[in-house]
C-alpha cells in the first residue's frame, strides 16, 4: 500500500508541474532552478533545492552534486550513483520533479533588434534565440560572441552568423544551455573623406576591397581621383603608416580612405 501511494504521489506531482513531457529530460539544469528530488521509499530524503551558480545541489547524506549543464535523467543517475556508492540506499530510484526553471533562460545582446533574455526550449539552438531576438541589425557584426559556463567551466564560443543560415547543416548552431549570453557587437567600420561623394563611415563587408569600399562612398567628386587614394591604417604597434593603396587591397577595421584631387 505504501509503495502505490508514493508512486501516486511521484506520478501526481509530474502531472502537476506540467513542466516536461517523458521525451522532454534532455532539459540542461542551470543556476536558479528550483527542483524536488524524491527517492523511491525513502521520503525522509525528499529534498526541494535549487541549483546554485556553480550548477551544485546540496542533497542529504552526500552533500554537494554537481548537476549544472547536466539532463534531469543524467542528474537521477548521478545523485542515484552516489547514494548506492556511499552505502545509504541499496538500490536507489530518484526522482526528479522541475519546480521552477529560471535556468532557463539566454540573454541576447548587443546589436539585435529585441536585446533581452528568452526562455531556452528544450534544445534550443543559436539559430533560435537570434530569430527570438528578431536577428542582428544592420549595424551588427556577423559574428556573434556565445558565453556560459559547461560543466563549472568558463565557456566561449564565437559564432559566424551568416553559416548558421547558408549551410545545410552548420556545426556552428550548437546548442545554448541556460543562464547563455549571445553577444553581437558592432560591425568593423572604415571612414572615406575627401573628395568622395558620399565621405563617413561605412559598414566593412566580408572581403572588401578598397575599389568597392570606394564604390560605397559614391566614388570620387569630379575633382577626385580613385588613383589617388591615401590610406591611414594603424599598425600593430598602434601607430598611423599612411599608404597609397592598391584598388584590390583588403579594407580593415577603423581605415581611414582620403580620396585626393586629381592633379589635372
Amino acid at each position: 500500500m505504501t509503495q502505490v501511494l508514493i508512486r501516486t504521489f511521484i506520478v501526481f506531482s509530474l502531472l502537476a508541474t506540467n513542466v516536461f513531457a517523458e521525451d522532454n529530460l534532455d532539459y540542461p539544469l542551470g543556476p536558479g532552478d528550483v527542483l524536488r528530488i524524491n527517492v523511491f521509499q525513502n521520503p525522509d530524503l525528499t529534498t526541494e533545492t535549487r541549483v546554485s551558480e556553480n550548477g551544485s545541489i546540496t542533497f542529504p547524506l552526500i552533500g554537494a552534486v554537481d548537476v549544472g549543464s547536466l539532463s534531469i535523467a543524467a542528474a537521477e543517475k548521478k545523485i542515484a550513483a552516489a547514494l548506492k556508492n556511499g552505502g545509504f540506499v541499496q538500490h536507489p530510484q530518484i526522482n526528479i520533479v522541475l519546480l521552477q526553471m529560471r535556468g532557463n533562460q539566454v540573454s541576447v545582446l548587443g546589436q539585435v533588434n529585441r536585446p533581452g533574455r528568452f526562455p531556452l526550449e528544450t534544445l534550443s539552438r543559436v539559430s533560435d534565440m537570434l530569430a527570438m531576438a528578431g536577428g542582428a541589425t544592420m549595424a551588427g557584426d556577423d559574428f556573434a560572441i556565445v558565453t556560459g559556463l559547461r560543466n563549472g567551466k568558463p565557456f566561449r564560443k564565437v559564432i559566424d552568423i551568416p553559416a548558421l543560415y547558408l549551410g545545410a547543416k552548420s556545426d556552428e548552431d550548437i546548442f545554448l544551455a541556460g543562464g547563455d549570453i549571445i553577444y553581437v557587437h558592432r560591425a568593423p567600420v572604415f571612414y572615406i573623406y575627401g573628395e568622395a561623394q558620399r565621405p563617413g563611415p561605412y559598414r566593412i563587408e566580408r572581403g572588401m576591397t578598397v575599389m568597392q569600399a570606394l564604390a560605397q562612398g559614391g566614388g570620387p567628386t569630379t575633382r577626385g581621383s580613385e588613383w589617388r587614394l591615401r590610406l591611414h591604417r594603424k599598425n600593430d604597434e598602434g601607430k598611423i603608416e599612411k599608404l597609397s593603396p592598391e584598388m584590390t587591397d583588403a579594407v580593415q577595421p577603423n581605415d581611414v580612405i582620403y580620396v585626393r584631387e586629381s592633379i589635372f
